[in-house]
């Protein structure tokens, strides 16, 4: 029974070493006092201090170091991706698509794979298709939404960086449901209606030319910014 009542204590305990944190009581990389100052100084026992830096080292803010000590490595909790992009605006979440994919499609254009390249062309040829269909029903205009974004997806994989990938996958359920509404609202007015533009892009990606294939996918997420702000 003495865990439940802890923990609440613990939680209380690391929101007060937050705040502190916060104030700048202990810079970035400096060293908290030890577990029996801490604890005096917040009423508490070791093991809730101990608990509470826990919470903390979790949620980034603290890094505990064996023989060392405990050290500031972050002067606030991250804010929950999903939330942030919830409450992004959509012009905000292009913006950034600008500044991975563009780069992205350099890296590409560079280190593209034969792999690669069969999923570009495979990726280029399925949206062709999506855009060539009926897009008056939910079903179709999905279709021409997950098209593009696969699409996308296949020139940020060929960059062959984790990060840029898991970015663009982060951004995908916010930036998926926008295009979708729009397409619903304006169906004759189909801001996905760029067959060529993609298809210059791959071919930059596949003929390797870097500051092509990074021109092209700014100018297109430029355009697609203006359609969908």
């Amino acid at each position: 029974m003495a865990r439940p009542e802890r923990e609440p204590l613990a939680r209380r305990a690391a929101a007060q070493l937050l705040d502190r944190v916060r104030a700048g009581e202990w810079e970035l990389g400096r060293k908290l006092p030890g577990e029996t100052t801490l604890a005096a100084e917040l009423g508490v026992g070791r093991s809730t201090v101990r608990e509470a830096i826990r919470d903390l080292a979790g949620r980034g803010v603290l890094q505990p170091r064996q023989g060392a000590g405990v050290f500031v490595t972050a002067v606030d909790v991250p804010e929950d991706w999903d939330a942030m992009l919830r409450r992004a605006g959509i012009r905000q979440v292009i913006e950034a698509r600008i500044a991975i994919e563009s780069e992205s499609a350099a890296l590409a254009a560079a280190r593209r794979t034969p792999a690669d390249v069969r999923r570009l062309r495979r990726a280029l040829a399925d949206r062709e298709l999506a855009e060539l269909a009926d897009g008056r029903g939910d079903s179709c205009i999905a279709g021409l939404v997950d098209a593009d974004l696969a699409l996308h997806r296949a020139v940020v994989a060929a960059a062959h960086n984790v990060i840029m990938i898991e970015l663009y996958d982060g951004f995908v359920p916010r930036l998926r449901q926008a295009m979708i509404e729009l397409l619903r609202l304006r169906p004759r007015r189909r801001p996905l209606d760029d067959h060529p533009e993609h298809a210059a892009l791959v071919a930059a990606v596949i003929d390797r030319d870097a500051v092509a294939a990074a021109r092209l996918s700014r100018s297109h997420l430029d355009a697609l910014k203006e359609t969908l702000a």
